[in-house]
């Protein structure tokens, strides 16, 4: 009986840490955080650390006057890969949101901040 109380609780304590492992995580990013680049047109790329299903994930940019736009995914150079472009862009504060779902069903997101330059 002991054995098999320590086997549940060493079983529960380790799932939760493989999981999280398991999450796709932002290796780089292109912009990066806190970068200004030159605009109008901008090539976005974000690498994670595991595949990702890119027909489930997106790109959203929001602009210096606050209007958000959801960016169309150009075809992956890999599997790890999140791109897009976005076009237009006048110079001021922009953020990223990227929301993907990895292959292990989990749903993971977040932002990059950067400034477009003149």
């Amino acid at each position: 009986m002991t054995i098999k109380l320590l086997s549940i609780l060493a079983f529960s304590l380790l799932t939760p840490a493989e999981a999280a492992l398991a999450h796709a995580l932002v290796l780089r990013s292109s912009p990066s955080e806190g970068t200004t680049v030159s605009g109008p047109d901008l090539m976005i790329e974000i690498r994670f650390n595991s595949r990702i299903d890119g027909k489930r994930s997106r790109l959203t940019i929001t602009g210096p006057d606050g209007a958000s736009v959801t960016l169309p995914l150009r075809p992956a150079a890999s599997p790890e890969t999140l791109s897009g472009e976005a076009t237009g862009l006048a110079p001021g504060a922009y953020r990223l949101h990227w929301q993907t779902l990895s292959v292990d069903g989990h749903l993971t997101q977040g932002d990059v901040s950067f400034q477009v330059g003149r």
